[in-house]
């Protein structure tokens, strides 16, 4: 029987829709079913002054870590230009790489913390990791202290706070879930636009160290709104999970979009740590200029995050991901056909749009595809190991195929990102496809 609505009101976790994007999966084991889902605890708020400032929070924290990650191109072009002149493109690139696997990777412990009810332990421990490994980056004058400081210090703090505060509000938002996790990761882009201008004016008149330090100090007061703020709504069930949602591996669905997601990470961020370098190394853009194109992405990603999750709730999360994802390929094409800074702008803003939907209505998929609320944190943790080794090795090999950057090879690098990026939009719709021969619905 479907849930009714007087369930709703009353809290229940939500049951798969019979046109959403959840699946009810295969029979749960009996182990599976003895444990207990957690209390209800009254109905979901879906509004009021508490559930928005679990938004607000949130926003501070995709901040400090997708907005330091899309920051991560014009710390590119510095390191190729100066400090780590020596070092190969796919070299430096293995440093922002770490950051993006590791917030990813590091949800797989994440997520089980956070069902068993340790949001606050996450969330303190992980911003601090992140702002010390900003500042310990401002101190750094070699290769291997910038790939621990900034790769792995700030990778793996950004790994603590991000599922945590992704999944924190489907605990406080039902009908109008993706639109408040689309307002929240607007907080990446917005950052993305800030850290690079403030980096690229600064760097040159009070050098690298205390261009670095400014954005720590930034990130430092971000931080301190959601150590307020934030508060989880659910108690946990106090039973202890297993890391892998081993029901999850069973689920045709849910595999399918997470193989999807693998090859969306493995590509989605090439432009954002090239994009600055192919405009110098084409003459399109002059060296002062370059840093502002990675400015651009993030500007159009703000819409990407706001407008998508804003239909999504009504045609469905899945069907906004393959416009996007599809969208994203189709613009990585046409990259390889952009010969001046005015085709280059224009690709920036609509790649950062069509991107930033990506990114942003993922964990709303994974949302949707779990049974219960008391499973979200272990499928998002699942979900984003496997998208987390994508993010590791995707823009090094990306580096790899750049190497000298002749010509032939920046069409190589093109052509990798646009080709992968087509490949996860069909795997996306092949899993819509499978929900749609359950269910009969193709709004999902």
């Amino acid at each position: 029987m479907g849930q009714t609505e007087k369930d709703v009101e009353a809290g229940l976790p939500l049951a798969p829709a019979p046109a959403g994007d959840a699946d009810p999966g295969p029979p749960v084991s009996k182990e599976a079913a003895a444990v207990p889902e957690p209390p209800a605890v009254g109905p979901v708020p879906d509004g009021g002054l508490e559930a928005w400032l679990q938004v607000a929070g949130s926003t501070a924290v995709l901040a400090c870590t997708w907005g330091l990650i899309n920051t991560f191109g014009v710390y590119q072009s510095y390191y190729e230009a100066d400090l780590l002149k020596s070092n190969s493109a796919s070299e430096i690139s293995w440093v922002g790489s770490a950051q993006g696997a590791l917030l990813l990777l590091v949800g797989v412990i994440a997520g089980p913390l956070f069902d068993a009810g340790y949001f606050r332990h996450l969330l303190v421990v992980g911003l601090f990791l992140i702002v010390f490994g900003q500042f310990m980056t401002s101190l750094c004058t070699v290769y291997w202290q910038v790939l621990l400081a900034q790769g792995f210090c700030v990778g793996i703090g950004m790994g603590l706070t991000f599922l945590p505060s992704a999944a924190i509000l489907s605990q406080y938002f039902a009908k109008r879930r993706a639109l408040a996790l689309g307002i929240s990761s607007v907080g990446s882009p917005v950052a993305g636009i800030i850290f690079p201008i403030i980096f690229s004016r600064l760097q040159p008149q009070i050098g690298f160290g205390w261009a670095t330090r400014v954005i720590a100090f930034i990130l430092l007061a971000v931080s301190i709104p959601p150590v307020i703020f934030m508060r989880t709504r659910v108690p946990p069930s106090g039973k202890t999970r297993s890391i892998i949602d081993m029901t999850a591996l069973r689920d045709g669905p849910y595999v399918v979009f997470v193989l999807g997601s693998l090859f969306s990470f493995l590509m989605l961020y090439v432009p954002f740590f090239y994009l600055a370098l192919f405009g110098t190394s084409h003459g399109i853009a002059t060296p002062d200029f370059a840093p502002y194109l990675v400015t651009l992405l993030n500007v159009g990603s703000i819409l990407g995050r706001l407008v998508p999750n804003a239909l999504a709730d009504g045609w469905g999360c899945m069907n906004m991901q393959i416009i996007c994802t599809l969208a994203s390929a189709v613009l990585a094409f046409g990259w390889m056909g952009i010969h001046n800074l005015a085709g280059a702008v224009v690709f920036a803003l609509l790649y950062g749009a069509f991107s930033g939907g990506v990114v942003s209505l993922m964990p709303t998929v994974i949302v949707g595809l779990s049974p219960d609320m008391g499973r979200v944190g272990a499928r998002l943790g699942t979900s984003f190991l496997i998208s987390g080794v994508a993010i590791l090795v995707g823009t090094p090999i990306a580096g790899a195929i750049l190497g000298d950057r002749t010509e032939a090879r920046w069409l190589g690098t093109m052509g990798y990102a646009a080709a992968g990026l087509l490949l996860s939009a069909l795997l996306t719709l092949v899993s819509r496809a499978i929900l749609y021969r359950k269910h009969g619905h193709w709004k999902a």
